[in-house]
């Protein structure tokens, strides 16, 4: 069998006809055998899919033939060949659901009016040389960074993309408007349009951490500034970056070390809760008083 990858990407670029852009890529992914979740929108196009790597690496040169996705950086990991049920292929009004699509503007060169990318060493270099004084930011959903996170970081408390903008026009950050703030993600892509957000509503410094997590954790491992695991919204729910990741999360029911998500089998509930092993086996969650299943999201984010 032939070595099995999951590749990561988005890019910004003006699309005039989406569904033309939808109707190419699922073919394109049909004719590889690939499998996984690709988002297109007038703003550019968002994916995660796994195959075989000579199958994702024609698809990768194919798909940069497109003018405005010649520039996209496409990010490697280890797949097992089962970590997609199916293929999907969805037009979207927004890449990823901060509910302000008229709000972002991207050009041929991708978002206008974003915070400045920094590449992993970079942000090593930043905080090296202003200390304290830098702030990393959470741009994922709260539950995300219950297994991993910069080291001090401030996770907002969010559940849903879309109460990003709402929890920034709170004011419970203005504090921060005059510090250099460093957002970050899973791939990149949420940062893209939340360093935007932030950038518009007053925050004066605003970085992003190029390639996301997935970049500097590929980079630095367990050795940097990031600790815990990542979650991933695939079949494989979360990855290390080394044999020596720190488990960070907490079983809900008993505090024991844990990185493993689960949620409510009755699908009215949808509670997701971190289990250890042990608890997890118990037939009833004490959130919502129903029985667990392990978890698995549909939705796609980089």
């Amino acid at each position: 069998m032939e070595i099995q990858k999951i590749i990561l990407y988005y890019g910004f670029a003006p699309i005039s006809d989406p569904e033309a852009i939808r109707l190419w890529q699922h073919t394109l992914c049909e004719s590889l055998n690939l499998k996984g979740r690709i988002i297109v929108s007038p703003h550019g196009i968002n994916g995660t899919i796994g195959g075989d790597m000579s199958a994702l690496k024609k698809y990768i040169r194919t798909t940069k033939r497109y003018p405005g996705f010649r520039k996209i950086d496409f990010k490697w990991s280890e797949g097992t060949g089962n970590d997609f049920p199916r293929l999907a292929v969805r037009v979207r009004e927004e890449l990823v659901a901060f509910g302000a699509p008229d709000e972002l503007v991207v050009d041929e060169n991708g978002v206008v009016g974003g915070g400045v990318h920094l590449r992993p060493e970079q942000v090593n270099e930043l905080v090296e040389e202003r200390g304290d004084e830098v702030v990393f930011f959470d741009g994922r959903n709260a539950f995300e960074a219950q297994i991993g996170k910069f080291k001090g970081a401030i996770v907002p408390d969010v559940s849903t993309t879309r109460e990003f903008v709402d929890e920034i026009e709170s004011g419970k950050y203005d504090h921060l408007k005059e510090k250099p703030i460093v957002t970050y993600c899973t791939g990149g892509i949420r940062c893209e349009v939340l360093s935007s957000v932030m950038i518009n509503r007053g925050f004066k410094e605003v970085y992003q951490v190029k390639g996301g997590i997935v970049r500097y954790g590929n980079r630095f491992g367990d050795e940097g500034l990031w600790e815990g695991s990542l979650f991933t919204f695939d079949d494989r729910m979360a990855i290390d970056f080394s044999t020596k990741t720190k488990v960070i999360g907490e079983c809900e029911k008993c505090s024991a070390p844990t990185k493993q998500f689960y949620n409510c089998a009755n699908v009215s509930c949808h509670k997701l809760v971190l289990l250890c092993g042990k608890c997890s086996q118990d037939d009833v969650s004490r959130g919502c008083g129903h029985a667990r299943t392990r978890y698995n999201h549909a939705e796609i984010i980089g």
